[in-house]
C-alpha cells in the first residue's frame, strides 16, 4: 500500500481541462483491486450520464482517502485550494444554522477533481442552483429491509410503475447500488420540498394499499416488517440526498447506481452492475436517463391525495430530526 500511495501522479485531459490524479495506484475497491486511477476512468467512461445526473444541484461528497476500507468522510463545503474554475452553490441549513458552498457539477472535469479528492459516491440535492427550494426531481426509494428479498423490490417496483403510469408520470429507475432500487420523476420546480414530501408520502401510501403484503410506509425501523419494502418518501426531505444516477457506492466491490430499464426489473442483478461491467453498458446502451429533463409532471394530482389523506386523519410520521 505505501508503494501505491507514492505512485507518481498522472494527468487526464477532460474537455479543455487537465486534471492531476495522485497515489493512481492506490487500491480503493479491495474485492478485484480496482485502483484511484480506475476510479477515474469509470467516471470518464460515463461521463455524460454522470453530468446529467448532477448538472447544477448542491452535490454531497462522500470521500475515502484510504479507500473504501477505510473512513468515510462526508464534505459538504469545497476545501481550499480548489482551482477557481470550479463552480459552486450556495446553500442553507437552517436546522443548524449553517451554510455552505458545496460543489455544483456543470462539466466533467468537475467529477474527476472531486475523485482526485478521494470522493466516490456523488450525492445531489433534488433542486438545482436557479432555486435550490423549490425541488425539480422527485425521488422514490424502494428500500428493502434485512429479510426482504429481490423479488419483492421487484413486485414493488412494478406496483410503483402501475400507479405512475395512471397517474401519467414518467419513472426513470435505476439500482440503488446496493439491494433497493431508485425511481426518479422529473417535476415542475414550484413546490417547496414539504410539498414535495407530501406529494411522496401520498404515492408511497398508495403503493402500500395497493401491495399491503409487500410495501411498507412505516417511519420507524424498529416498528417495520422485516420482510417488505419501505417506500422511502423522507428522502424528498430538505437536506435529505441519495447516490445518483452512475455513482458508485462505497463499497469493496464498487457497485453502481445504474440506470436500468423498466423491462429490466424482473432479470436485473444490481451486484453484477459494478465499476467493471457497467462502462461496457454503457457504451452500449447509453445514457437510459438521457430523456428524464423532457419528461416533466405536475405534482398536483399527488397534492390532491395527499389533502385528501390530511382530511381523513391520517397521521404524518413526521420528518426525521423533528
Amino acid at each position: 500500500m505505501a508503494a501505491a500511495d507514492k505512485s507518481e501522479a498522472v494527468e487526464l485531459s477532460v474537455g479543455d481541462r487537465t486534471v492531476r490524479v495522485s497515489s493512481p495506484d492506490r487500491v480503493y475497491f479491495s474485492a478485484r483491486g480496482e485502483t484511484k486511477l480506475d476510479l477515474a476512468r469509470y467516471y470518464l467512461s460515463v461521463g455524460d450520464g454522470i453530468v446529467r445526473a448532477l448538472r447544477e444541484r448542491p452535490c454531497m461528497l462522500h470521500r475515502f482517502p484510504k479507500g473504501v476500507d477505510g473512513k468515510k468522510v462526508h464534505q459538504k463545503r469545497l476545501p481550499p485550494g480548489a482551482p477557481d474554475w470550479l463552480e459552486t452553490v450556495h446553500v442553507t441549513f437552517p436546522r443548524y444554522g449553517r451554510h455552505a458552498d458545496e460543489l455544483c457539477v456543470t462539466e466533467l472535469a468537475s467529477v474527476i477533481w472531486a475523485v482526485q479528492m478521494s470522493t466516490v459516491e456523488f450525492h445531489p440535492w433534488n433542486s438545482r442552483r436557479a432555486d435550490v427550494e423549490r425541488p425539480d426531481e422527485w425521488r422514490i426509494d424502494l428500500d428493502p429491509m434485512p429479510g426482504c428479498d429481490l423479488a419483492t423490490v421487484r413486485r414493488v417496483a412494478h406496483v410503483a410503475h402501475e400507479v405512475l403510469d395512471e397517474l401519467g408520470a414518467v419513472g426513470w429507475p435505476k439500482t440503488s447500488g446496493g439491494s433497493g432500487i431508485h425511481v426518479y420523476v422529473r417535476i415542475q420546480p414550484r413546490s417547496s420540498f414539504g410539498d414535495v414530501r407530501r406529494a411522496a408520502l401520498a404515492f408511497a401510501r398508495e403503493v402500500q394499499r395497493r401491495a399491503p403484503a409487500d410495501a411498507t410506509t412505516t417511519w420507524w425501523r424498529k416498528d417495520r416488517e422485516l420482510d417488505k419494502v419501505f417506500v422511502d418518501y423522507n428522502q424528498n426531505a430538505r437536506d435529505h440526498t441519495i447516490a445518483s444516477a452512475y455513482s458508485v457506492r462505497g463499497v469493496p466491490d464498487g457497485t453502481v447506481s445504474t440506470p436500468i430499464g423498466w423491462d429490466e426489473i424482473d432479470g436485473v442483478i444490481p451486484s453484477e452492475l459494478t465499476i467493471a461491467t457497467v462502462p461496457e453498458r454503457f457504451a452500449k446502451l447509453g445514457d437510459l436517463h438521457e430523456g428524464i429533463d423532457d419528461a416533466v409532471f405536475s405534482l398536483d394530482p399527488l397534492l390532491e391525495w395527499a389533502e385528501r389523506d390530511e382530511r381523513n386523519r391520517l397521521d404524518d410520521p413526521g420528518v426525521p430530526g423533528d
